[in-house]
């Protein structure tokens, strides 16, 4: 079936949209849910009221963006039926896993605990609703980590927690708890909710210093700027800490990814991170050409400090955009041809499969599924099957191998990366000074730090936006890494049916968010004695 490439990028967007959209909502609500935790633990240690009515203040904003965020999800879910039965198909019985049991623990849990804590400040105790608020904002990051176990199996997919069933043509879950425990999972969680918590103090620091540019609700804006500035202060060094071994997890798990963020063309030792620069819009015959300091028209280098980031090692080589498409036997690195031509052999061992299968050819059968899970390659002890390659064997029917749609575009992978990295550095910076006043008690009347917290409240949500944007645009040109591309996972629909469905949900995402602000907006503008 030819492929539809205007619709596939159609789709794309769309798919795009509803998750940028939806990722506004997520980090707010894990961060926000720990922080009200936070106030309303201190409203019941000291039992003072005032506690009680920040806690309240700041529980109206998460429940406003909670309940709208919910939504912008469900419509996400359905996407993977309409616009990408495929992907639904080949590997639904691993990525429904962990969805499924988000929805039996995380999403029961938030529902319960939900309905507790926004309507039972007076019918249980104290006590009670505490735990409520506690568990609600576990259930709350639970659901994350359900979801980025799912998406870590999209990012590295790993014969250790699944296998490819000739029979059926569908990838099958061997084993959940390597799934559950998969390195990269694991610390994309990390780095995630670290950011949502950096996301929720900058929110709580920036509207407690406008009311204290305003000269309004001065008691009630010191202490949540206390605790949102040590909280903030914690959680931005941990983003940047966690975010250095998540690099390091997609150096060595998608070097694809790591030398379009950083804009490598050709591999190199004692390999530089580029401060700032303008990387080439380079074609694939341009980079077989290519030679060291080729891929940027401008750039500011910082020696060594890549392969520190990757390998861990100030002198180790890392590989470039060249050495993935063209392969380097000096590094053992397999070139692209030499991938789909594995790949396109475990396609034609399927096809033989099913043929002989339905001739009742059992020796046919036999050999065709012994050749597709042949071990082909043993990477550091871990031994890879020709199966492994088949996504490969499916740019074979493109012209020069898809040689052109073998790594992401440079410029946007870049650009998101890098300006998510320049945003957490800021966070830090504001936090560590916001910190050092509030602690000498100068905070309060520093009107300048007041203005760069203020200033500073959109910013999280740009920072995350690109972070998600630079995960997602770096792993292409596949939907699960080296196993599926995503213009085979795509749903084969009329282009009009997903242009008109793209603009039916922009139309609703505005309308939800004109919605949501207007909200904050006159809740903020209130106060705190108009929160309940």
């Amino acid at each position: 079936m030819a492929i539809d490439y205007n619709m596939l990028e159609w789709a794309r967007a769309q798919f795009a949209m509803t998750a940028i959209f939806h990722f506004f909502f997520v980090p707010f609500t894990l961060g926000m849910s720990f922080v009200v935790a936070f106030f309303e633990t201190i409203y019941v240690k000291t039992g003072k009221k005032e506690w009680k009515d920040i806690t309240q203040f700041w529980q109206l904003l998460f429940g406003i963006n909670f309940a709208i965020g919910l939504s912008t999800g469900i419509i996400h879910e359905f996407e993977f039926g309409t616009n990408w039965s495929t992907y639904s198909w080949v590997v639904g019985d691993l990525f429904g896993a962990p969805l499924a049991v988000e929805g039996v623990i995380a999403f029961f849990m938030e529902a319960t605990f939900a309905a507790i804590a926004f309507f039972g400040w007076k019918r249980v105790s104290k006590g009670v609703h505490l735990m409520s608020s506690w568990l609600l904002a576990a259930g709350s990051n639970l659901s994350a980590l359900w979801i980025l176990i799912a998406n870590g199996f999209m990012q590295h997919p790993t014969s250790a927690f699944y296998t490819f069933n000739i029979d059926t043509a569908r990838l099958e879950l061997t084993d959940f708890l390597s799934l559950i425990l998969q390195p990269v999972a694991q610390v994309k969680f990390l780095h995630v909710v670290t950011a949502a918590y950096t996301m929720a103090s900058v929110f709580v620091l920036g509207i407690s210093s406008l009311y204290l540019l305003r000269g309004k609700h001065i008691e009630f804006a010191k202490k949540s700027a206390t605790v949102a500035a040590a909280f903030g202060l914690i959680a931005s060094i941990a983003v940047a800490v966690i975010g250095d071994d998540h690099a390091y997890e997609v150096a060595n798990t998608q070097p694809t990814k790591i030398a379009s963020l950083e804009g490598l063309v050709v591999g190199q030792e004692s390999a530089p991170i580029v401060a700032f620069g303008i990387p080439k819009a380079l074609s694939v015959e341009e980079i077989k050409n290519a030679k060291e300091g080729d891929g940027f028209s401008f750039e500011i280098p910082l020696p060594g400090l890549l392969s520190i980031l990757g390998k861990r090692d100030p002198n180790a080589f890392v590989p470039g955009l060249k050495d993935l498409i063209y392969g380097n036997d000096k590094y053992g690195i397999w070139s692209w041809d030499r991938l789909v031509a594995e790949g396109k052999r475990a396609i034609e061992d399927l096809h033989k499969y099913h043929a002989a299968k339905k001739a009742g050819d059992q020796a046919a059968m036999d050999a065709a599924q012994k050749d597709f899970h042949a071990i082909i390659a043993n990477v550091d002890g871990t031994k890879i099957e020709r199966a492994e390659l088949m996504g490969y064997g499916y740019f074979a029917d493109l012209p020069n191998n898809g040689k052109d749609r073998a790594f992401p575009p440079v410029a946007p992978a870049f650009f998101s990366f890098h300006l998510m990295v320049a945003l957490g550095f800021w966070f830090i910076l504001l936090f560590v000074l916001a910190y050092a006043a509030i602690s000498k008690g100068t905070y309060w009347n520093s009107t300048g730090l007041q203005k760069m917290a203020l200033f500073s409240v959109p910013l999280p949500w740009l920072a995350t936006s690109f972070g998600w944007m630079s995960a997602e645009i770096g792993r292409q040109p596949w939907t699960v890494f080296g196993v599926l591309p995503t213009f085979k996972s795509v749903t084969p629909v009329a282009l009009v049916n997903v242009q008109a469905t793209f603009f039916m949900f922009l139309t609703a995402f505005v309308v939800l968010g004109i919605a949501e602000l207007k909200m904050l907006f006159t809740v903020v503008k209130n106060g705190p004695k108009g929160a309940h």
